[in-house]
């Protein structure tokens, strides 16, 4: 099969997309670019955007991390990240749930930007506790997305939660740290985070 181009930086969301990549278990080629560099015409032609991560394979691109994440369970099924029968329901809601009311609802907090309660029905998320107490509520019941399997679902989903943690912006409740750290004890997390973190240059003492 068509190896995979892996093209990110190691401090951004692209730590997601080097997780699921190291979850398959596929070979890739990673291209690591500066910031700068994303914005260069040649990277422009891969990713209008001029952000990172996106992979290039078989001759399609795909940006937006959780589309990677869902691209790749399903052209490599033999992962079995995919979601099976039983399973979709959850599998899609909860990691297009992160990536939109979660990722809005947190971008918001950390810009400060405060939406008036009389106002709240006019926003994707509402507002920030009834997205926590909604992801909450289901992993106080569930050890994983989809119940008791890890999916790649998890890798965008606890991605999400495990940064949420770590920068404050999400509160440590109970069922988000006992999530979080299942998610510590992935094998493939573990690689891809030691990979990622040396290739960040070391701080000038």
């Amino acid at each position: 099969m068509t190896e995979i181009i892996f093209y990110t930086n190691p401090m951004s969301r692209g730590r997601i997309a080097r997780w699921m990549l190291e979850e398959i278990g596929a070979p890739y080629h990673t291209e690591i670019l500066s910031y700068d560099d994303m914005k260069s015409p040649g990277y422009l032609s891969v990713n209008p955007m001029g952000k990172v991560p996106a992979i290039a394979h078989a001759g399609s691109v795909v940006t937006e991390c959780a589309a990677i994440c869902a691209y790749l369970a399903d052209i490599f099924p033999d992962a079995g990240l995919g979601p099976r029968k039983g399973e979709h329901a959850d599998f899609y809601r909860w990691m297009f749930f992160a990536a939109g009311p979660v990722e809005a609802a947190v971008t918001d907090q950390a810009l400060g930007v405060v939406i008036p309660p009389e106002r709240k029905g006019m926003v994707g998320y509402g507002c920030m506790e009834e997205v926590l107490d909604a992801l909450e509520a289901h992993f106080a019941t569930h050890d994983f997305v989809t119940g008791g399997r890890f999916t790649a679902a998890d890798v965008y989903v606890g991605s999400q939660i495990r940064w949420g943690l770590g920068f404050r912006s999400i509160p440590a409740r109970p069922a988000f740290v006992a999530y979080a750290d299942r998610l510590g004890e992935r094998p493939a997390l573990i690689r891809a985070t030691e990979m990622d973190d040396a290739l960040i240059p070391a701080k000038e003492s």
